[in-house]
């Protein structure tokens, strides 16, 4: 493996050792995070950082804790699979309620922590007896008890098991709501740490998934529940559970209403709750008495499409009682807010996150330029009137907990994080990650009559006049956007240039953060939309930079970018001339429900945009070279996708290559991506060699 790839696997793509999964604690003067010690340690440690003194604290170490790791329970490898995780160690940890302390499980024991205070030697984390393989712990207001799931039952330390052995799942978020709808937990203390709400999920009627590992046929295999397209979802309930309280289930229209995709407590005496119909065209956000289980409506969006998931934070209701929704600005131009029904924002402004109040007013953030870049506002709830606090070139988020910000911005010079607490002070976590190798400025242009957002990258020193091969390297799928200003995803695109490539990136429509219409036109058709775009991008971006050679044109991507990817040899194939997909999801029938619904509709209503979608009756047409590669542990995308695809090839006559990669997940972690790429380098050099 060469340099650049060796650096990207040993540092898990320029993430080890920077700071993540922050929490603000103690009124907003503790800001805790995660860690490991540099580019090259894969263990993520518990940090605190005391804002009043600048001081960081390493609170727990997880090799000092289990110096040798032990396996995970398998609840918690599939967690940290719809979480995107890739790091050892602590993956994730939960505050009590006061900020001073932290819960967390490790290779399924659990621990708990307390922050002494400035000055003071941080205490050893404590040992938490268990029930067994701890996931998902949660303490409660002062960190006297812990809630935490064990084999599929809710128990509390002290205390024992709290659900009823009743055959369901207790106190996680089923894979729908993890992958799929923004929840990534399934239960939640009140504020008074009397009572638990806890989502009950009955998959009894789900079909299973199977794995086995090939190079491991002594293990059995493993299995697990997948709601697959117009097919059974789970059956999620809530409760309200305490010791010695008669348990009490939250009442809505769940048979209307079957996703709930947000929940919490509002008060002791209150819990809200967001649920959505199966096509996720109507969001409902319900207020529910914990005593009685009796809920009503606070309020209702709609669209005749879907209600766009790309607005976390809304629906929410403010301090005063009224209510903040997400909304679209009359024709479908902008994502705005709405304060009781009423427009805040206007077209001039692509609003993408609420994230919360800060000194009475609006906190967001949202793109005022182009879709690449994203600004931190404050909003006046009364008028809109804006104030920038982070509006330089670039992306910035926020963090906000009682009048403290954290801001993190990123640019093609790297990523810089900022704390400023409500008195004045700054202080910056240590950053221990490698710097990233390449300074990378692409070119970034909106293209063809719908402004698609493109991206091109060229080898360092390239020389005007050089004609180059193409390599388009895109996602393409609703939900992601790969034209960003976000700098670590450019350094393997550079990579890709330097090998000899023009590389370039399309934001196709159905892509989020151009405008609500322009996400909404994948709608009963993902691939038509998407491979127009594509190819009309890339003729365009053929026009107007000559060097590009469109006449050596390679294709590759991941998950939806695979399914692009493969598509564009099978239906295209004069315009792409070699493709590497992997974990293509080939045929949509097989993919999960809220996911594939929320496009395509039930595929028993609208079979036609099932079948327009699926690629394997496209296998005879195949011409070009076409790289398969499938993770054979991908529980997202299963490899029956690709193994479908390369079954329906080979019964048509038709020559490819399938990489099949035993005990590799959807995320391809632990330096699988970089030997994967080093073996698509060889495939496209090759392909394009007599294109």
């Amino acid at each position: 493996m060469d340099d650049f790839l060796s650096l990207s696997a040993r540092t898990a793509r320029f993430t080890r050792g920077a700071p993540r999964a922050f929490a603000f604690g103690d009124a907003g003067r503790l800001l805790w995070f995660l860690r490991s010690d540099g580019p090259a340690d894969p263990f993520d440690s518990l940090w605190v950082l005391d804002t009043a003194t600048g001081t960081e604290v390493r609170l727990a170490d997880p090799r000092v804790l289990c110096p040798v790791p032990g396996p995970l329970p398998a609840a918690e490898r599939r967690l940290r699979e719809r979480m995107r995780l890739t790091a050892d160690g602590i993956g994730s940890y939960a505050l009590t309620g006061d900020g001073l302390g932290a819960v967390f499980a490790l290779y399924g024991r659990l621990y708990r922590v307390r922050y002494a205070g400035p000055g003071r030697p941080a205490g050893a984390p404590e040992a938490v007896p268990a029930a067994g393989p701890a996931v998902d712990p949660r303490a409660d207001t002062d960190g006297s008890r812990t809630a935490y799931v064990c084999e599929d039952a809710l128990h509390l330390a002290p205390g024992g098991r709290i659900s009823p052995d009743d055959g369901a799942r207790w106190g996680l978020a089923e894979f729908a709501a993890a992958e799929e709808l923004g929840r990534g937990r399934g239960h939640w203390w009140s504020p008074d740490g009397t009572r638990l709400l806890a989502a009950r999920v009955d998959e009894s009627a789900l079909p299973r998934r199977w794995f086995t590992d090939p190079a491991h046929p002594e293990l059995p295999p493993e299995d697990f529940a997948y709601p697959e397209a117009g097919g059974p979802n789970a059956e999620v309930q809530l409760w309200v559970l305490g010791p010695g309280r008669d348990p009490v289930r939250l009442s809505w229209d769940a048979e209307e209403y079957p996703y709930l995709s947000d929940a919490g407590w509002e008060s002791a005496g209150e819990v809200l709750l967001t649920v959505q119909d199966r096509l996720q065209q109507t969001v409902l956000l319900l207020c529910a008495d914990p005593a009685t289980g009796r809920s009503r409506e606070l309020s209702r969006t709609t669209h005749p499409q879907w209600v766009d998931p790309m607005v976390p934070g809304t629906p929410a209701r403010l301090p005063d009682g009224r209510m903040l929704t997400a909304a679209d600005t009359p024709g479908g131009a902008a994502r705005a807010l709405a304060v009781d029904g009423r427009l805040l924002t206007g077209e001039d402004l692509q609003v993408r996150r609420f994230a919360g109040l800060h000194k009475g007013r609006l906190l967001v953030e949202a793109g005022q330029r182009d879709p690449a870049e994203q600004q931190v506002l404050l909003l006046d709830p009364a008028t809109g009137e804006r104030t920038a606090l982070a509006d330089g070139p670039g992306v910035h988020t926020v963090l906000a907990s009682a009048g403290a910000l954290l801001l993190t911005s990123a640019d093609a010079d790297g990523i810089r994080r900022t704390v400023r607490t409500a008195d004045g002070r700054e202080s910056v976590p240590r950053d221990l990650s490698q710097p990233l190798p390449h300074r990378v400025v692409p070119v970034l242009e909106r293209v063809t009559e719908h402004g698609v957002p493109t991206a091109l990258v060229l080898p360092r020193g390239h020389v005007p006049g050089r004609r180059l091969p193409v390599l388009v390297d895109a996602y393409g799928g609703p939900g992601h956007q790969d034209v960003s200003a976000e700098p670590r995803r450019w350094q393997a695109r550079q990579w890709w240039a330097d090998q000899g490539f023009a590389v370039v990136t399309v934001d196709n429509r159905g892509t989020p953060y151009v405008s609500p219409a322009f996400t909404h036109a994948v709608y009963r058709g993902l691939s038509e939309v998407t491979l127009t775009d594509q190819v009309a991008a890339l003729r365009a971006l053929g026009d107007r930079h000559p060097d590009l050679d469109l006449g050596r044109v390679g294709i590759r991507g991941w998950s939806y970018g695979g399914y692009l990817s493969a598509m564009a040899v099978l239906r295209r194939p004069d315009v792409y001339h070699a493709a590497a997909a992997g974990a293509a999801p080939t045929d949509f029938r097989h993919y999960d429900t809220a996911y594939t619904e929320r496009y395509l509709g039930l595929p028993q209503d609208h079979p036609e945009a099932y079948e327009r979608d699926c690629l394997l009756s496209d296998a005879p047409r195949l011409t070009r070279p076409l790289l398969l590669v499938t993770g054979l542990a991908d529980d997202n995308v299963h490899p029956s996708h690709t193994l479908r695809l390369s079954r329906a090839l080979t019964d048509a006559g038709r020559p490819h290559r399938l990489l099949a990669l035993p005990g590799v997940t959807h995320m391809t972690p632990g330096g699988t991506a970089e030997k994967v790429m080093a073996q698509e380098l060889d495939f496209f050099r090759q392909a394009l060699a007599s294109a």
